[in-house]
């Protein structure tokens, strides 16, 4: 990897200039340079990774971003065994805990349906609503039956023409949150369900064992991004924040002009979110499909705080580390301790609202009183902490997902991953199946990849 200005390269140079160093851009730079074409990956952080970005606590390695991956996710797990990285499983032994209107009770299964939870009104709405997600097209949501009705109303709203209770709207609001970083009235319906057939259906989404967060990537996800950067060597350039990018059909080219100088070759592949290209001068600009695009696929909030104790001693109580709440700072709780004689190491998922204004000083006893009132005194004594504000990221923040408002899939979803001219579009966003996971942003990566080397066709590869 490289952080030096980029050396102005001719016409002739390159074949593919790839934006994002992120899981899509590296498996599609890893296949073009397999294929002997000359790649050259721009990224604007002063890391690889994207959304997946490693952490440490009390010298525990951790995810701060992109943490899990399912046995399905046959393509990020070919992709990590390539580069030498293997799974740990997440650690689900015992019971859980759920904290909902004052309660405090235990649980298992992929979600809670006893106690405080009116299960058979929780039953009912889950049963409409994955008869719902079997009828859209993760491939082409926007022309799935009933697209328009479905997209013109948001998730919360639909959850008021179902009446669901008080404790159904809880739960779908923790799933709004850790799906979309955003409550259940912030985003269109069409939206949600495409999200949850393309993850696999909202069992799948929710469980742990055979489910999405059944495994973790041992040493951290990141790890599998800086070692494929590491293969790339200097292909891949660090610190270069693309500024506008120029194509002149005329001459078959697209030139990418940056923070760092300019490079020029007959396509492009870039992996940004939508919310994300409008920070990019396109010349000629983009449709206004993909204008529109651009402005309604904003990205949600989530944040994540991690705190470190001398031993899981919930692990003793006969407790997983595994919670849901429905009120306070974090709603969501998972043990990411690297075994039962420590640290102990506890992941909450934040409230953005009730979380990224305040120090992090603020952040941290916040998280430490709620864990304290969930988990009982001994989570009063941590030994270290660490948290990240994906909203308040420097560089393309937001996330995990976009957060869309109704209307917007169908009006401006087909611009997904439509090419402009010669820029062809990649990330977890464009993907079908798997959207939203690390998953399907290798998945995106190999289809951008295949489409450029196709249009390349028998033209003579470019040398290094």
């Amino acid at each position: 990897m490289a952080s030096a200005p980029i050396r102005h390269l001719g016409h002739d140079d390159l074949d593919v200039i790839i934006i994002g160093a992120g899981f899509a851009g590296l498996t599609a730079a890893t296949l073009l340079a397999e294929q002997g074409r000359s790649v050259l990956v721009l990224e604007g952080r002063n890391r690889v990774g994207g959304r997946a970005y490693s952490g440490e606590v009390a010298g525990v390695t951790v995810d701060l971003g992109a943490t899990w991956v399912a046995e399905r996710h046959e393509a990020v797990l070919e992709l990590a065994r390539s580069v030498d990285c293997v799974t740990t499983p997440q650690y689900h032994s015992g019971a859980n805990l759920l904290s909902m209107h004052g309660e405090r009770v235990v649980w298992s299964g992929a979600m809670p349906l006893s106690g405080p939870i009116d299960a058979e009104d929780a039953a009912r709405v889950l049963e409409e609503f994955s008869a719902l997600v079997e009828t859209i097209d993760v491939e082409a949501a926007w022309d799935s039956p009933r697209a328009r009705e479905l997209d013109a109303i948001s998730f919360g709203a639909w959850l008021d023409t179902l009446e669901a209770g008080v404790s159904t709207r809880a739960l779908m609001g923790v799933v709004a949150r850790v799906q979309w970083g955003c409550g259940p009235g912030d985003v269109s319906l069409l939206h949600a369900l495409r999200y949850v057939h393309a993850g696999g259906g909202l069992e799948h989404m929710l469980a742990v064992e055979g489910g999405q967060q059944q495994d973790r990537i041992a040493g951290g996800t990141q790890q599998i991004a800086t070692r494929l950067a590491d293969r790339l060597g200097d292909r891949v350039v660090l610190g270069a924040v693309v500024e506008a990018i120029e194509q002149d059909e005329e001459r078959g080219t697209v030139t990418v002009r940056t923070s760092l100088g300019d490079a020029t070759a007959p396509y492009v592949i870039s992996t940004t979110a939508p919310a994300h290209r409008t920070a990019i001068d396109f010349r000629p600009e983009l449709p206004p499909q993909a204008q529109g695009l651009a402005r309604t696929w904003t990205m949600g909030s989530l944040s994540k705080a991690f705190v470190a104790y001398d031993r899981p001693f919930w692990r003793q109580e006969g407790l997983s580390g595994e919670s849901i709440t429905d009120g306070g700072t974090f709603f969501i709780t998972f043990d990411v301790s690297p075994g039962d004689d420590g640290p102990g190491v506890l992941m909450t998922f934040c409230d953005d609202r009730l979380y990224d204004a305040f120090t992090s000083d603020d952040r941290r006893d916040r998280v430490i009183r709620q864990l304290t009132e969930l988990y009982g005194p001994q989570a009063e004594q941590p030994v270290d902490y660490v948290d990240h504000c994906w909203g308040t990221d420097s560089f393309a923040p937001g996330g995990p997902n976009p957060s869309i408002a109704p209307f917007a899939m169908t009006s401006y979803g087909p611009a997904l991953a439509q090419p402009h001219w010669r820029i062809h579009w990649a990330g977890s966003e464009t993907a079908g199946a798997w959207a939203g996971t690390l998953n399907g942003a290798v998945l995106s990566g190999r289809r951008a990849a295949e489409a450029v080397s196709e249009l390349l066709g028998a033209a003579p590869a470019a040398q290094d």
